[in-house]
């Protein structure tokens, strides 16, 4: 049984970009999945390891920790001498990066895409109807960040130089499902965007991913 323990679900965002993370360093995982219909989140065996009662939970031995990006970056850490180089801890000026473009994901890019993908997506999986004004609202504000984006990688292969790191990693999940819904233009009329996320989402790492959601 694999020392490290996942508990989430297979392809909930912040779960996927623990498991891509996992696999793209190698390493072995259990993964506990969590019905979150009946709330199983929200009982007080999880919610002892997770006190707000979100996805996903990593156990590593005796170490508990919760937040994807986080985890991922725990990750990267401790495995770092083995796959793939997540956070270019080798060159400190791309570390540096690393760290910069993590953040813009986080505070950047995620706010308005995750809201997207809940409105144009997870909504209707619901029968709740979409407001469009806030589409609106969303796509205008990602759209200036995809800007910045396009500009930078018109420079460079990745966002943090012309290696895939951890801050083009943890971009993956929610870029995902934004593409299963009209708001992908977004990312398809920007050559040099569109060309990034079909590299990293092509990666193995991911594939296996989705392959195991849908096994």
């Amino acid at each position: 049984m694999a020392a490290v323990k996942v508990y989430g679900m297979p392809l909930s965002s912040c779960t996927a970009r623990v498991l891509t993370c996992l696999i793209e360093k190698g390493v072995e995982y259990e993964l506990i999945p969590l019905n979150l219909a009946v709330g199983e989140h929200k009982q007080p065996s999880f919610l002892a390891k997770q006190p707000f009662g979100q996805i996903p939970v990593l156990e590593d031995g005796d170490l508990t920790l919760f937040e994807s990006r986080a985890i991922a970056k725990y990750v990267a850490y401790k495995y770092k001498d083995q796959g793939t180089d997540l956070l270019r801890h080798e060159n400190v000026k791309e570390s540096a990066l690393v760290l910069v473009w993590t953040e813009v994901e986080s505070q950047q890019y995620n706010p308005p895409i995750s809201t997207l993908v809940y409105e144009l997506l997870i909504k209707g999986m619901y029968g709740m109807t979409t407001d469009q004004a806030v589409v609106d609202a969303q796509s205008e504000k990602l759209g200036k960040v995809l800007d910045v984006y396009e500009a930078r990688l018109t420079e460079n292969k990745y966002l943090a130089g012309n290696s895939y790191s951890l801050a083009d990693q943890n971009h993956i999940p929610y870029t995902y499902f934004l593409m299963k819904t009209p708001a992908a233009s977004l990312i398809n009329s920007r050559p040099h965007v569109k060309a990034w996320w079909e590299d990293i989402s092509s990666r193995p790492s991911f594939q296996k991913v989705l392959a195991n959601a849908n096994a």
